[in-house]
């Protein structure tokens, strides 16, 4: 049997909210509310995975790393600018503004307000 990931919870300090955040920046469907009354805020990353966001009284964020193609990855950086989000090339200062990632031609990190940490990285 093949595993794959199907979804995974993510923290937020308002699931609608960091839902729609994460599904703007990065381009992707956001879905309607699921559980009961709502609980997860889903965005649909591929065909096999959605993020659900939750709303936690104290989130404790997580690293989340995705693989893109140059014109994704431009379309992220793009709508990042738009927005006014910081980011940067490294965990450790995901606002200094810089795209030249350590590991990859190009990439990128940055943060929702419940300190989920986000990498976006472009092919090698």
């Amino acid at each position: 049997m093949t595993v794959t990931l199907n979804h995974t919870i993510v923290p937020a300090v308002d699931n609608e909210r960091a839902a729609d955040f994460f599904a703007e920046v990065m381009g992707l469907p956001r879905l309607p509310a699921v559980g009961m009354n709502g609980h997860f805020a889903p965005v649909r990353v591929n065909e096999q995975l959605t993020l659900d966001y939750m709303t936690v009284e104290e989130p404790e964020g997580h690293h989340l790393a995705f693989d893109v193609d140059e014109a994704t990855f431009d379309a992220v950086l793009a709508r990042l600018r738009r927005m006014g989000v910081a980011y940067g090339n490294s965990p450790r200062d995901p606002a200094n503004g810089r795209v030249d990632h350590p590991f990859r031609s190009r990439g990128l990190f940055f943060v929702d307000d419940a300190r989920n940490l986000y990498e976006v990285m472009a092919p090698e």
